[in-house]
C-alpha cells in the first residue's frame, strides 16, 4: 500500500483540539446526509471508528446496513474494498496467493481485497467458517500471514461487516472467536415514517451516497483515534466498568462471561463516546449506554446448549439494574 492511501508518521498526525472537534463534525453530518432517520446509529458507528475497533452491522435485509458502511468508507480519504460474502468464497479469496511467475521461476504475493484500510464484509454470515475465520488474524492482529510471509495492515485498519440474522436461509453463525473480534454489533432497524419518506424522495435521482465526498484523510484517522485514548477515565468509573464485566462471568444465566478483550473493548469504546459528544472524560452513563452493543454479542447464555443463541440483551440490562455506580 502506497503512503497516500496510509497513515504517515507522527508529524503528519499533529492536529490541535479544535481541529480534530471539526473533523469529527464533519464526519458525522457527512455520514448522516445520506444515512437518515437514525443518528443514534450513526454516533454508536462512529465509536467502532474512534476506538480503532470492528463493526458489525445485524438486521433483516433493505434497513440500510451496507448503505452505513459504505457512507463511512466514502466520507474517509482511505482505500476501501468491498467483499460479498457467499458460501463458495474461500480464504484466498480475502487474504490473497502467490502465483507463480513461470519467465523468472519465482512466486509473486497478489494481495487480496483485506489489503485495504476500510472493508466491507457485506453479509459475512453467507460466507463458511473456514473462511470467517481467515478474517481471525487481519481483525485480531491487523496482519495476514501468507506461507512463512507476514504482511500489516493499515492504519487505519477497519472491518465493517453485515449480517442477517441467523434464521434466515443460506447463514452460518459466526463462530464465537469471531464475534469477540468485533467491538460492536449494531441493529439498524426500520426508520421511523418521516424519514422513510424523506428517503424516497433522496433517491428519486439516483444513490446519494455514490456522490458521497471523503472529508477525512487516514492521518485524520488515526489522529482521531489517538485523541480518542486521551479520554480520560476515572477510577471508580473503571471500576464500575470492571464490575459489570465481572457480573456477566457470575450471573446464573449466562454460560461464558465476559473476556479480557471484551473488557478492553468495553474500556476503549467508552473513550471514544466521551469524544464524539464532546466530553474529555468517560461518564457511568457512557459505560451503561455501551453495554448491549460491546459485550451482548461475546457473552454466551444458557439457552446455547438448546442449539439456541438468545440475545443477551435483557440479562446485561439486568446486570445495569443491580450494579450501583461506584462514588
Amino acid at each position: 500500500m502506497t503512503a497516500s492511501h496510509t497513515a504517515t508518521g507522527d508529524t503528519n498526525l499533529k492536529r490541535t483540539p479544535e481541529e480534530l472537534i471539526g473533523l469529527l463534525s464533519s464526519l458525522r453530518n457527512n455520514v448522516s446526509r445520506v444515512f437518515l432517520g437514525k443518528p443514534e446509529v450513526v454516533r454508536l458507528a462512529l465509536v467502532a471508528l474512534l476506538a480503532d475497533g470492528h463493526l458489525l452491522l445485524e438486521d433483516v435485509p433493505g434497513v440500510g446496513k451496507t448503505l452505513l458502511a459504505k457512507a463511512i468508507a466514502k466520507s474517509l480519504g482511505c482505500t476501501f474494498h468491498r467483499i460479498q460474502a457467499t458460501p463458495d468464497l474461500l480464504p484466498g479469496d480475502l487474504i490473497g496467493t502467490n502465483v507463480y511467475n513461470q519467465t523468472t521461476s519465482t512466486f509473486t504475493f497478489m494481495p487480496g481485497p483485506l489489503f485495504a484500510n476500510i472493508v466491507l464484509a457485506d453479509e459475512i454470515n453467507r460466507a463458511t467458517p473456514r473462511t470467517q475465520s481467515a478474517l481471525l488474524e487481519a481483525m485480531s492482529e491487523k496482519q495476514v500471514t501468507v506461507d512463512r510471509d507476514t504482511f500489516p495492515l493499515g492504519p487505519p485498519f477497519l472491518v465493517l461487516a453485515t449480517q442477517n440474522p441467523y434464521e434466515f436461509e443460506g447463514t452460518y453463525p459466526l463462530p464465537e472467536s469471531q464475534l469477540d473480534r468485533f467491538m460492536l454489533r449494531l441493529k439498524v432497524g426500520y426508520p421511523d415514517r418521516k424519514a422513510e419518506r424523506d428517503i424516497l424522495l433522496q433517491h428519486r435521482g439516483g444513490e446519494p451516497v455514490d456522490e458521497l465526498k471523503a472529508v477525512l484523510n487516514p492521518n485524520d484517522v488515526v489522529a482521531l483515534q489517538r485523541y480518542s485514548r486521551e479520554s480520560i477515565v476515572s477510577v471508580p468509573v473503571a471500576e464500575y466498568l470492571l464490575d459489570v464485566v465481572d457480573a456477566t462471568r457470575e450471573h446464573p444465566d449466562i454460560k461464558l462471561g465476559a473476556s479480557t478483550r471484551a473488557a478492553l473493548a468495553y474500556y476503549r469504546a467508552c473513550q471514544a463516546l466521551a469524544r464524539i459528544d464532546g466530553r474529555d472524560h468517560v461518564r457511568p452513563e457512557d459505560v451503561k449506554e455501551l453495554a448491549v452493543p460491546v459485550l451482548a454479542h461475546r457473552l454466551m447464555t444458557k439457552a446455547w446448549d438448546q442449539g439456541g443463541r438468545d440475545d443477551a440483551a435483557p440479562i446485561l440490562q439486568d446486570i445495569l439494574t443491580k450494579t450501583k455506580v461506584r462514588i
